[in-house]
């Protein structure tokens, strides 16, 4: 039988192989807790807990006797027979794993598994985390000589560092990959070339070319081929946030309206939560904010944030509901959400985080805190010289609504 930690990590791999939780293999005799140590290579395996966990596994003793292998192909194969959201963090743990081991697999597998691997990152929130799994991404598509993978590599960076508010990267990666995709004279299917436009024109818009950004977001969604689907839905939402950005709140209405009525909640459930979540930020940004209806799109998602919220997409609905209780005046909740949300910050993108600090502030004003005012002026300041002016006037409305 193999000793620890070498039993541990040939029980992890036999579990992931059979797409199992370790709640799958707990019962009378094997606890949650004595299972995980035995896992991480903490105890040593009893004959008992063996012939347990073989039985559960369905296979023989002879099982564990075997070294842990590296099994990268293997863990991409379960990926598959994986599902839910609450899994997520540990199908990116067998990846994190599978990838560390030297000589791992060969190269194409390796890009599989760190696309892979960077999707999840960002799905559960982890900003730079997915930005790191993305540039290893992009120096092993210049390795495989493969201009195709290495455009689809630059565009999820763009993506990733526009999520980090750094709109000029994301710009100079977008201008890059189509380039690229120019130079060689690659075969890119027409959505995503409308994708990479609206990541352009999204990224215009952060660095306040806004003219530009409805210019671009206008050319996807003249052109969609059929106004239902997650193009359909991702082209309206763009559009919407680019009219958001030049106070155009009607405008950005309707076009969320569009967003939302152009996707069934079965053909993509996290894109239509995000789409209501983002209904309520639009409805809460309007002068004055529309409550009631912030209210209604926040309910509307409490269900499939169960099925399928990351923790992004938990900390974001705190947040909203936060400033849902602050413009209800109820301080205290408000506080208390605010908390909640501010203990994820680091998963939210620069312009919620930006947001976030924003409501702080207007609390610890209100509370009297010291400094608070001033706090929300450098505020104000930094967001300016980042250049988002939109941002910058929000902020500047709000320093002086405690004074009004």
């Amino acid at each position: 039988m193999l000793e620890q930690p070498q039993f541990g990590r040939r029980l992890r791999q036999l579990r992931r192989q059979q797409g199992k939780s370790q709640a799958d293999l707990t019962g009378p005799g094997m606890s949650p807790t004595y299972l995980s140590r035995l896992e991480s290579g903490a105890r040593p395996p009893t004959p008992r807990a063996v012939t347990f966990l073989a039985e559960r596994l369905g296979l023989s003793t002879e099982s564990f006797e075997q070294p842990p292998g590296t099994d990268l192909s293997d863990v991409l194969a379960t990926l598959f027979t994986l599902s839910g959201s609450e899994r997520d963090s540990e199908i990116r743990e067998m990846l994190q794993d599978a990838l560390a081991e030297p000589g791992s697999a060969d190269p194409q597998t390796r890009w599989q598994a760190l696309a892979h691997l960077a999707r999840l990152h960002g799905v559960l929130g982890n900003h730079q985390e997915e930005r790191a799994a993305l540039e290893e991404l992009r120096r092993l598509s210049d390795e495989l000589a493969r201009p195709a993978l290495k455009v689809h590599a630059l565009i999820r960076l763009a993506r990733s560092a526009r999520n980090l508010g750094e709109p000029e990267t994301a710009r100079h990666l977008v201008g890059e990959a189509l380039r690229l995709s120019e130079q060689h004279r690659l075969h890119v299917p027409s959505a995503d070339v409308s994708r990479s436009k609206l990541l352009l024109a999204s990224t215009e818009a952060e660095l306040g070319n806004l003219a530009e950004a409805a210019r671009l977001a206008g050319e996807v969604c003249d052109t969609l081929p059929r106004t239902e689907g997650t193009l359909a839905a991702e082209s309206f939402w763009v559009a919407a946030t680019v009219h958001t950005r030049l106070g155009r709140y009607t405008q950005a209405s309707e076009l969320l309206g569009r967003a939302v009525a152009a996707l069934d909640s079965h053909e993509d459930l996290t894109l239509w939560l995000r789409l209501r979540l983002a209904a309520a930020s639009l409805a809460l940004q309007t002068t004055p904010p529309r409550i009631d209806e912030a209210a209604s799109w926040l309910d509307a998602v409490q269900s499939a944030l169960d099925l399928v919220g990351s923790p992004l997409h938990r900390h974001e609905f705190h947040f909203l509901h936060a400033q849902l209780q602050y413009f209800r005046g109820d301080l205290t909740g408000a506080e208390r959400l605010c908390a909640r949300a501010e203990e994820g910050s680091a998963l939210l993108s620069y312009r919620d985080r930006v947001r976030l600090e924003a409501l702080r502030g207007l609390l610890d004003i209100r509370a009297g805190t010291p400094g608070a005012l001033d706090r929300l002026r450098k505020l104000a300041e930094t967001v300016q010289e980042a250049g988002m002016p939109d941002l910058a006037v929000a902020i500047w409305r709000a320093v002086a609504e405690p004074s009004a």
